[in-house]
């Protein structure tokens, strides 16, 4: 998958080291023979899907889709801090926009609160577990070190007070950290988190959907195997931090009385340069303001990248061809640009827009006079078709294809003779221009060719200058254009020490207005991506473009960034 990154080719279909095992595991013999390969998605619903958990929701849908199997989507509501039903929402529409679907497999983690419930009550019954009263500076304390054991004098408490303290646990007679359920493993194991883990707390808060109904909530590492086991699934696919919790998540399967006995199988998250990950730091930015929203183009959000003008397609070409990997790496976000360009590049529409619009007057072409110039919609796609612009005596060009005094190898207009090609349309001269009081040129005068429609000399004559992009004065719509940019200004913004606040990019956006863009673009779906010819691909803003006041947000510049 290496070789893709660096070529720029096509993805091959490969076999990365999930599938290898899935695959051994599904084959006669292995320990999954004849079951239908079930896998989920569990994100937490505190906060937006971002870039890095795509990775992780593609790895997950599209290894069932792999081998004719099944994905649950199952929210991670265990934690009932900060979560909403505003993020189960956004979660949902996400996954879809990407084209994957769950079908009736929506779950809660807090779904399973009662089974999960009695079976830390067995598991207390069974020796395996008690209620240990140490705070939590205390148990930090008795944490012990390598080659030195944990301590808990709560450890050989008996069955019955274990059973009876939880069960006043639950029905909130006990403060806020004073006790917790743990696990009776082995509080010298070298892997600490097998030393007696927590799996049960107090917790006085409301919950999203169970309200004030609990007032203990389990442990992920306790709750994830349980419910993973109760819904069938053969595969807990997962990212690489949880490797040294999948002893614990055997243990909690091999104990407890469950229908299924999944496998866990680690995977390295994703890492982009110029970016962070974390859903603490994007909420920050969001509270304090320092972007517009969960879905401000410049954060790595879905949401926010499906804004920006983004393609489902492109976000999974990039999934699939950085590769699954045991080992932690960061890829370039110049890749992922690169993947929406070649996505646009094949589908986007060709539209004219000047940016920075001066006007453009031929001075020779007959007053009042309107024609229509035909144009390909995608040279890349001849079944798209062409359409007609509208051409007539005053248009409007880039403010930086004239210069009245051009440098040295300059290729556009200015008052030298030099002949340039108006796109699609004639060959034109500048003869010169007019300027306001503080010297700026508000209008160009130029002539043009009569017989040179199309942009092709009747006489066959060779032309040197640039061909330069325009809309039509009378019938070009008003736009404000933005321009994104990195959010940070470092590749590394949340390394070592950094305050990733330190880093943000001043000018990560640029807002133009009074752009000039073509008629056709009166009425833009939010849908649909465009290539502004010399500019770059963009979309209609979906939160504030509307007729009247088009609003188109930049995807990505044509300039290649990434290395090939």
């Amino acid at each position: 998958m290496a070789d893709d990154i660096r070529t720029g080719a096509a993805p091959v279909e490969s076999q990365n080291f999930i599938h290898s095992f899935i695959a051994e595991d599904i084959a006669p013999g292995g320990r999954f023979e004849g079951q239908q390969v079930h896998t989920r998605f569990p994100p937490e619903p505190n906060g937006y899907l971002h870039i890095g958990h795509c990775k992780a929701l593609i790895i997950d849908f599209g290894s069932a889709e792999k081998f004719g199997g099944i994905c649950n989507l199952r929210m991670d509501d265990t934690n009932p801090a900060k979560e909403d039903t505003e993020f189960v929402d956004a979660i949902q529409e996400d996954i879809h926009w990407l084209g994957f679907d769950w079908g009736d497999r929506f779950f809660y983690g807090s779904d399973y609160f009662e089974q999960t419930y009695e079976i830390a009550k067995n598991f207390i019954r069974k020796g395996l577990a008690y209620v240990c009263q140490l705070s939590a500076e205390e148990f930090r304390a008795n944490r012990g070190d390598i080659g030195k054991p944990a301590t808990s004098p709560w450890r050989d408490r008996p069955v019955e007070e274990s059973l009876d303290l939880f069960e006043r646990m639950k029905n909130g007679e006990f403060p806020e950290g004073s006790m917790t359920l743990r696990a009776k493993i082995d509080l010298a194991s070298g892997n600490f988190n097998m030393r007696d883990p927590v799996l049960y707390r107090i917790r006085y808060i409301e919950h999203h959907r169970q309200g004030t109904k609990w007032c203990i909530f389990p442990m992920y590492d306790f709750a994830h195997p349980i419910q993973d086991a109760l819904e069938g699934i053969t595969h807990s696919l997962c990212s690489l931090e949880y490797e040294d919790h999948r002893p614990l998540y055997d243990w909690v399967v091999n104990n407890a009385d469950l229908p299924a006995k999944p496998r866990q199988i680690e995977f390295a998250r994703l890492g982009i340069n110029y970016t962070v990950m974390s859903k603490r730091k994007l909420r920050q930015l969001v509270e304090e303001g320092r972007v517009d929203g969960w879905d401000d183009p410049r954060m790595p959000t879905l949401c926010g990248l499906r804004r920006r003008g983004y393609t489902p397609q492109s976000i999974r070409n990039f999934c699939e061809r950085i590769g699954v990997a045991k080992a932690a790496s960061t890829v370039e976000y110049s890749f992922l640009e690169h993947c929406l360009r070649e996505d646009l590049n094949e589908s986007a529409r060709r539209v004219m827009a000047v940016l920075r619009p001066v006007k453009l007057v031929i001075t020779n072409y007959p007053e009042g006079q309107r024609e229509e110039i035909e144009v390909e919609n995608n040279p890349n796609r001849p079944e798209d078709g062409t359409r007609m612009l509208p051409f007539s005596r005053e248009l409007w060009i880039e403010a930086e294809d004239f210069l009245e005094v051009p440098v040295p190898k300059y290729k556009r207009l200015s008052p030298d003779g030099l002949e340039c090609r108006l796109k699609g349309a004639y060959l034109i001269t500048a003869t010169g221009c007019k300027k306001d009081e503080q010297g700026n040129v508000v209008e160009i005068y130029a002539t043009y060719d009569p017989e040179s429609k199309g942009g092709n000399p009747a006489d066959g004559r060779k032309v040197k200058g640039a061909t330069i992009h325009w809309v039509d004065a009378a019938t070009a719509q008003d736009a404000e254009v933005r321009l994104y940019d990195n959010l940070f200004s470092d590749p590394e913004p949340d390394a070592g020490d950094k305050n990733f606040l330190d880093c943000l990019n001043p000018n990560s956006l640029e807002i133009l207005q009074g752009c000039k863009v073509e008629a056709s673009l009166e009425h833009p779906e939010v849908t649909d991506r465009f290539q502004f010819l010399r500019q770059g691909y963009f979309c209609a803003d979906s939160r504030n473009s509307k007729p009247g006041h088009l609003v188109f947000n930049r995807a990505v510049s044509l300039k290649e960034g990434f290395k090939k």
